[in-house]
């Protein structure tokens, strides 16, 4: 099942997250969902807030874009440690037509939940890293474009007013 992924300016992308107290079969359902349509979008990763629902999951697989076979979905995921800084080229689905650079850790380590409730950790670097902590901020209602500068942040909320206008 397909979802529907929120855009920006939806107030409920500023939200922050529950925890997942339990892995029901509708956390499993909607983490199948979540992963369609990250998938369907050609994202690499899609966080619960961004299909309108306030549970601390998220889907990622930054393996493609020809063939995508890294699938990690994680329950309660938190940075537990972070090294280094580097200046990512980000975009989002749920800000569509719009990619800033944004300062991120170069490595994050995440301690999570797997769908059968095993922990697990994750040392992310490079694209995973990034991935990693955008998925994870998604969480805490934050989305990139709160990072970037007041200048480009205010050009981009112009051209979503002219959307919305249309």
């Amino acid at each position: 099942m397909i979802c529907e992924v929120l855009h920006y300016p939806d107030n409920r992308l500023a939200e922050k997250s529950k925890p997942v107290e339990e892995i029901t079969e509708e956390i499993k359902e909607l983490a199948k969902a979540m992963a369609e349509t990250m998938y369907k979008e050609d994202g690499v990763g899609l966080a619960a807030p961004q299909v309108g629902s306030l549970h601390r999951l998220v889907v990622i697989d930054v393996s493609g874009p020809e063939v995508r076979n890294d699938l990690m979905t994680l329950v309660n995921p938190v940075i537990v440690s972070s090294e280094g800084s580097c200046d990512s080229e980000e975009g989002c689905l749920s800000v569509p037509g719009y990619r800033a650079k944004v300062k991120r850790s170069e490595t994050v380590t995440v301690k999570a939940q797997d769908l059968d409730g095993n922990e697990v950790t994750i040392e992310g670097e490079g694209l995973l890293a990034i991935c990693l902590q955008h998925e994870i901020d998604h969480l805490d209602g934050v989305l990139f474009i709160d990072k970037i500068s007041r200048l480009k942040r205010s050009m981009y909320d112009k051209k979503v007013k002219k959307w919305m206008k249309r």
